[in-house]
């Protein structure tokens, strides 16, 4: 296990907060293994690269020796997190819960060292907790500590309604550092209340309070909001490798620091040299772009798949030729074919009203034509490639 010194450089490298500062330096100078947790949960089907920024921060603390304790929540993903939510969110059902859950942790694995690892669902201690002990649990704080969290004071202020199960919330997550007794708590940068929540839960069970430690959060291929499945805003960590280039080089290009910094795992002087090149003049936009798309390709699939990537971006955007492998589907025996449904059919779209929006805006093409009508000749769409967007192609057949 390398110094102290030498971990806590390497820890700290894109970390926005580390709380209390000093204790993180204390328990790397124990020397011994530390048990550093990370609660997601699974509320949405894909492992995002907004989620890998804090994934991949606890894979370096593996790679140094330390315990990954990888929570998947799927008992608070029944609760829900308020995290910078304004209204009072929908509760997922268990069902739901358990199938994204099945869906993600095929994504950790792409991220995370298989040792040494922990991986715990917070139902083994919380789905059995009495009411004696959820008692027990709530009297670990007061409103008024509840109340010091700024978005549950801006709702208090605004007469927003805010449920006694949110607050039950960061208790229930402070819990999870109690069960797996943690020394340390990753999240992003929404979560710093909640971590320290984690804290104040340890020390009422009479344990030495963990160390939160927070990462930036990534924002989305829109440029505005945090990356976020529910926004159709996100690279996935198992996208295709053509996918996820071709995602990568639709972000705007103020973006592409933070992506470097956050999104990469070039070292911290190549990634500045870019960023400060593009701002100097001294590299093309352009090109610096292209490279942050191999290096994205590259973590999760190889250097063959991020060349093949870039080539395939080409063909369809400098080329204006159609992608070389293309699916096919089946057409409906109906005509005239009615468009949205067998866009449906075919796996372009998630609805027929976002096909029928696709079309009204110009954007489902036939052999590189608009199409504008939903109701079309089925003859003319035999053997046709069909493009939706930039990035979805199909041949009916």
């Amino acid at each position: 296990m390398p110094e102290p010194p030498e971990q806590l450089k390497r820890l700290l490298v894109n970390v926005d907060r580390v709380a209390p500062e000093d204790e993180l330096a204390e328990r790397l100078a124990e020397g011994r293994p530390l048990r550093v947790k990370l609660g997601l949960d699974p509320t949405a089907p894909s492992v995002t690269l907004g989620w890998a920024v804090v994934l991949r921060k606890l894979r370096h603390f593996q790679e140094l020796g330390h315990t990954a304790v990888l929570i998947v929540g799927d008992f608070t993903a029944q609760v829900g997190d308020p995290s910078l939510m304004a209204e009072t969110r929908r509760r997922l059902t268990a069902e739901e819960v358990r199938g994204y859950a099945e869906s993600v942790l095929g994504g950790f694995s792409r991220i995370l060292l298989p040792d040494p690892l922990e991986i715990r669902w917070n139902s083994e201690w919380l789905a059995s907790m009495d009411m004696e002990h959820i008692l027990e649990l709530s009297s670990a704080t007061t409103v008024a500590q509840m109340l010091e969290r700024a978005d549950f004071a801006e709702r208090m202020a605004e007469q927003r309604p805010i449920s006694v199960l949110e607050f039950l919330y960061p208790l229930l997550q402070g819990y999870d550092s109690v069960a797996v007794e943690a020394d340390v708590e990753l999240g992003g940068s929404d979560q710093l209340w909640n971590l320290l929540m984690g804290r104040t839960v340890q020390q009422r069970y009479g344990m030495r309070p963990q160390v939160a430690m927070t990462m930036p959060l990534l924002l989305g291929t829109d440029g505005v909001n945090k990356m976020s499945q529910s926004l159709d805003n996100y690279v996935a960590v198992d996208d295709a490798p053509a996918d996820m280039f071709g995602k990568v080089m639709s972000i705007p290009d103020d973006l592409m620091p933070q992506w470097y910094r956050l999104a990469t795992e070039l070292p911290a002087e190549e990634s500045e040299a870019v960023i400060s090149g593009v701002a100097e003049g001294s590299v093309h936009p352009a090109e610096a772009k292209r490279r942050l798309g191999r290096e994205v390709v590259r973590l999760y699939w190889d250097d063959e798949e991020a060349v093949e990537a870039e080539a395939a971006f080409d063909r369809v955007f400098r080329d204006r030729k159609s992608p070389e492998e293309v699916p096919d589907h089946a057409l409906r025996e109906a005509d005239p074919v009615h468009l949205p449904g067998v866009l449906l059919d075919a796996g372009l779209v998630t609805s027929t009203s976002e096909a029928r929006r696709l079309i009204a805006q110009g954007a489902v093409k036939l052999d590189g034509a608009r199409l504008t009508e939903e109701d079309v000749p089925r003859a003319s769409l035999l053997g046709a490639l069909i493009q939706v967007g930039k990035r979805r192609f199909v041949r009916f057949v």
